[in-house]
């Protein structure tokens, strides 16, 4: 992202003549070269950005200015003045978030750092749209005021489903049982005071939310996050950029057929990789093999079958592995359609990693590279929060951060 702004702002046929908007440019890409690098000196962004250093020096005072980020001294213990660093302000400025889904969904308050300051959650049986966002909404107003906070700068909101963001409209979520639900204006009449609403599909923004906010040391530019839950989708970030397809339905991947004529799928299909590696299928196989046609506990969960397996239950183990070795074929067929340098997969799933992985890679080897000697690193998250929650208070931020203009 960065990349982008700086290639921007230095590409001067693009800006001439519109001052306005060369200002708009330079801030923006100051504002991310602090969140990514904090604490940063004005020298180093001048540097880095390749701006001169008046005009880094003028947009920052404004920044301070506008209690969007703070000075401290960097120490470094030498003769003479030490040089001030410069890193977001905390505590000043929240986004609201809202992962959508059922039977669970989670609602937050977040810093412009990504930290979580107040969480809970509520559950959704499938129904009246109007109603389940309006629950959301009363709750979000309870954390703030829990917190003490009056006002929030933005708010994002996750679905799983297709998503129609640029119109903010839920064209479909099959755990929701929401069909072409306008939850922009929904939010918009709840929230008349927020100007700020970005609305987006869970696998997709858990993708912005691991590329802001994750912590592994890979290159990110061309990546792919797989999101496994009781459905399973994948945002694809390329050239840093999420890629969205022509009706913003891109990243499908649980629907893609691994077994012609196989499983049922919520789709109407038959043989989707959702029908084997999602969690109700782990479920599902669980309770097939473990139980035959005697009667199941009715409480059994995916995090139970990766704790009975952790007791050495072996039905549990294989049954793990075998969600993996599917996995494993979605990803292989993901690796040769998009040719990411990462995958990083989200979810429960991933506490059962050791077992996983290795059934993953051993798909992938047989399967994706032809040969190839680049071999694509396949990761758990690195997010120690919901992914798609995080990830929904990405966009508010995103959004504010881009809409960022300087005082007058």
């Amino acid at each position: 992202m960065l990349s982008d702004f700086v290639s921007q702002s230095n590409n001067k046929d693009f800006i001439a003549g519109n001052a306005k908007l060369l200002r708009k440019i330079n801030t923006e890409t100051i504002l991310r070269v602090i969140r990514e690098r904090q604490p940063i000196s004005r020298s180093q962004i001048a540097e880095l950005t390749h701006l001169n250093k008046g005009t880094v020096s003028n947009i920052t005072s404004q920044l301070l200015k506008d209690d969007l980020i703070l000075e401290t001294s960097a120490d470094e213990r030498s003769i003479g003045r030490n040089p001030l660093n410069l890193s977001l302000k905390l505590g000043k400025h929240f986004v609201g978030s809202i992962d959508l889904d059922s039977p669970v969904t989670r609602i937050g308050v977040v810093d412009i750092d990504g930290s979580v300051k107040g969480m809970s959650s509520i559950h959704l049986e499938p129904g009246t749209a109007e109603e389940s966002v309006t629950m959301c909404v009363q709750e979000l107003k309870k954390i703030c005021t829990r917190l003490g906070i009056e006002r929030l700068e933005g708010l994002g909101v996750s679905v799983s489903g297709l998503v129609n963001s640029r119109e903010q409209i839920v064209d479909f979520a099959s755990n929701l049982r929401w069909e072409n639900f306008n939850i922009g204006e929904t939010m918009r009449r709840l929230l008349p005071d927020n100007k700020n609403l970005s609305v987006g599909n869970g696998a997709n923004v858990s993708a912005l939310a691991e590329s802001w906010f994750g912590t592994h040391e890979v290159d990110l530019t061309n990546f792919i996050f797989l999101s496994v839950h009781p459905g399973i989708g994948s945002g694809i970030i390329i050239g840093n950029k999420l890629v969205e397809g022509e009706y913003q339905a891109s990243g499908e991947i649980g629907h893609m057929v691994i077994y012609p004529g196989g499983e049922p799928c919520l789709c109407g299909s038959n043989g989707c990789l959702e029908a084997y590696a999602s969690d109700r299928a782990t479920v599902r196989r669980y309770i097939a093999e473990k139980y035959g046609n005697v009667a199941p506990p009715t409480d059994i969960s995916l995090e139970n079958i990766i704790d009975l397996a952790r007791q050495g239950d072996g039905t549990a183990v294989e049954v793990l592995k075998q969600t993996g070795y599917y996995l494993g074929l979605g990803i292989s067929n993901a690796i040769k359609v998009i040719d990411p340098r990462v995958i990083i997969v989200g979810g429960l799933i991933t506490r059962s990693w050791d077992l996983i992985h290795p059934e993953i890679m051993k798909v992938i080897r047989q399967q994706a590279y032809f040969g190839r000697r680049e071999s694509v690193e396949i990761l758990p998250t690195s997010l120690t929060v919901p992914p798609r929650l995080l990830g929904a208070a990405t966009l508010a931020i995103e959004r504010m951060f881009d809409d960022y203009s300087l005082s007058d």
